[in-house]
This record gives structure tokens, sequence and C-alpha cells, in this order.
């Protein structure tokens, strides 16, 4: 590991001098390397600001220290970060990877998102990759020049393959497309700025993808807990938690039990980042990568937790699946939102004039793929309270989706 403090970009790591561009040619900036500019781009996005106001797993106004989309993804970008400096990487481009990936996700959060995949089954599905691609490249509309950011080659094929490549060496979907296929928003893409769907990522894609992973098992342990909805000793069910606790309980009895909570997150976000920093260092050691192409031929990817942390990270998630993402608590309100999600998209789709003019215009004599993709995009893009607001207004029985 380097000496505290020290940035350096090792041979392996994508260059911003050395970016394979935009789709739209554009004059390089003074004071900003291409990477930075998409980090910004990103950071004055509508979509960007529109994540203060999307769930994670509790409704945006349960409690002011719940996570949101917004802070989660300050949490990413602030460990990819750590991560990249670390492993010689390019910090700027991982943030910007980490801060745009999830600009796609639709409010109330992974319910949301069933709901819109099963509206949209016919129509092509939805997926939230595809969705956070087409935001940067067609829905945000703010340049005089394009619609999108413009963002360069490295951002959206990280953006797009952060977990890994979607095609095999024969152009067949991978395991993870092969029951629906690879979203047509990305294949059409692909044909007008080619992404390399058989490959991997770059380092900085793989190292955002682990920061969300560690990310998401810190805070939903520490939203969980502050719900009420386990106990710290009922973590103790996963060895790893309960080796932390120990550790805590031996050097501070008896302390209180806030303290004691962010005392168990701090060290599951530091374990695990120290872990896929050493994991990865020896991963790359062995590939001995001569440039950043290298990471992304390699045949497996090279940021990556050890085989037992890869067995904590699992058990975590075994555990808080049904404990917290499948509680009773929550499983009551996520129906709530399943149902605003497919009354809105059943009224927008019989009256698409009931949208904004913007998202409207058009659509009345438009077929029913044209006329669902729209109304997908305008509800994928609605916060927690804008769709509340929504189904209020189109009449519908519209719950609180309070968590009690």
């Amino acid at each position: 590991m380097r000496a505290f403090g020290e940035r350096w970009r090792a041979d392996y790591a994508c260059d911003p001098a050395r970016t394979r561009g935009r789709l739209v040619m554009e004059d390089a900036s003074p004071t900003r390397s291409d990477f930075q500019r998409d980090r910004d781009r990103i950071i004055h996005s509508s979509a960007f600001r529109r994540l203060k106001h999307k769930t994670q797993v509790f409704v945006f106004h349960e409690g002011d220290h719940y996570r949101t989309r917004l802070t989660h993804t300050i949490e990413v970008s602030q460990i990819a970060r750590a991560l990249a400096r670390s492993l010689g990487l390019d910090e700027d481009l991982a943030e910007a990877l980490a801060l745009s990936h999830d600009l796609g996700h639709t409010p109330f959060g992974h319910t949301g998102e069933d709901a819109l995949q099963d509206c949209m089954a016919p129509y092509g599905g939805f997926d939230h990759n595809a969705q956070a691609l087409r935001v940067v490249t067609q829905l945000e509309r703010r340049y005089a020049a394009y619609d999108g950011l413009n963002l360069t080659w490295e951002t959206l094929e990280g953006l797009v393959k952060h977990n890994g490549p979607l095609l095999d060496d024969d152009g067949e979907p991978t395991p993870r497309y092969r029951e629906h296929g690879v979203p047509g928003a990305i294949l059409a893409f692909d044909a007008l700025f080619d992404l390399r769907l058989a490959t991997h990522a770059s380092g900085e894609a793989q190292v955002a993808a682990l920061a969300d992973d560690i990310a998401y098992n810190a805070h939903d342990i520490d939203d969980g807990l502050r719900a009420g909805l386990f106990t710290l000793e009922d973590l103790r069910a996963i060895p790893f938690i309960a080796g932390l606790l120990d550790d805590i309980d031996d050097r501070w009895p008896g302390l209180e039990t806030a303290r004691r909570i962010h005392e168990l997150t701090r060290r599951v976000i530091t374990r695990m980042v120290e872990d896929v920093v050493a994991e990865s260092e020896r991963r790359i050691a062995a590939l001995a990568p001569a440039d950043a192409d290298a990471i992304r031929a390699a045949a497996h990817p090279v940021v990556a937790f050890s085989p037992a942390l890869r067995e904590a990270d699992r058990a975590i998630k075994n555990y808080l699946y049904p404990n917290m993402y499948r509680h009773r608590k929550v499983i009551t309100v996520r129906r709530q939102a399943d149902r605003i999600v497919r009354e809105l998209f059943a009224h927008f789709m019989a009256d698409p004039q009931g949208m904004p003019a913007e998202w409207g215009a058009g659509l009345a004599a438009a077929d029913a793929p044209l006329r669902a993709l729209r109304v997908a995009d305008y509800i994928a893009g609605m916060t927690d309270n804008y769709a509340l607001a929504a189904h209020r207004g189109i009449g519908g029985d519209t719950p609180e989706l309070r968590i009690g």
C-alpha cells in the first residue's frame, strides 16, 4: 500500500490524457481533466439532485438519519476514491462512476424498479443500469450542442459494465442477461459508440462496484438497527459481525448503543476496504497488467474481496434479506409503493397528456412501445414525494408509506 496521502497513477490505470473521447467532440478544458469534467457534469445534473428524495430502503420522510440515494451515493464515492488511491487508479474516474451508478433508479428503491420492470415487460423491460445510460446520453437536456452529458467513453463503459461483461466471446448475453437479453437501450448506444460489451470494465469501474457493496453493507446495518428491525445482539448470527462486536466490547465495555453502532459500521467499512486493497494488489501482481486494457481483458475481475470477506459479504446480505428488506413492516410499505408505480404507469399509458407537456407531447397517436418508454422515463425520474403527489393528482387512494 502506498504512503498515506500519496497520489499516484499506475500503468494499468485509465489515463484521462489518453481517453477514447466523447461521442460529440469538444475542446479540452484548460483547468480540468476529462474525467474531472465528467464528474462535475454528473454532480450538476438534474438526475443527481433528484437522488436526495429517492429511497434506499425507507421512504424519504421516515427520519432525517436514514440514507437516501444521494447520501448512499456520496458514501460510495468516498469509498471508491479511497480504494482507487490505494490501488493507483484514477480517482476522478472512480468518483464519477460512483456518483453516476444510481442515476437510473426509480422512486421507492428496488420496489419501484421491480414494478416498472413488470409494467415494461411487454415493451422490452426496464433495467436501472440501462436507464442510467439513457439519463446521461439522452434524458438530461441542458447543453446546447447535444442531449445528455456527453461523458467520456471510459465513464460510459464503466457505467454499463461495472458488474462485469454483458456479452460472452460469442456475442451471447452473459448469465445476468440470459433470461431477458441485454437491454435495448444499451445495445442501441453500443452501436453508436462501441463500449466493448464482452470485456470487463476498467479497474476504476470495478472499484466503484465494490464500493457500492461495502457502503450497502455498512449503511443497511446502521439503518436497520436505527429502525429497530433487529438488534446488535441479533447480528451476532453473522460471524464477521460477531468478531467486530467482540473487538468493540473488549476495548470499550459498556459503551452506549449509539456509539456501539457507529463503531460497528465504521469497522465494517474499514475491514472491507483493507481486504479489497490487499486482495486486489495480489491479483494485480499476478496479472502484471501493462495498461488499462489488460485489466479489461483479464479472465476475472482484478478488484475483489478475498474468499473470506466474500463469504462475510454473502453472510451479511443473507441476513439482511429476510430481516430487513423482507421484514413484515418493510413489506407492507413495499406493497403500497408497488401499487403506486403500477397505477401511475397504467394511468399515463391510457392518458399520456396527463404528463407534463415535455413528456406527453406527441404521444396521443404514438404506438404502445414508444408511449411506454416515455411513461417509464417519466416515472423513473420521479422522486418519492413527486410520485406520491402524482398519484394523488390522478385521484388514487394514496397511502402514507410509513413503516409502523
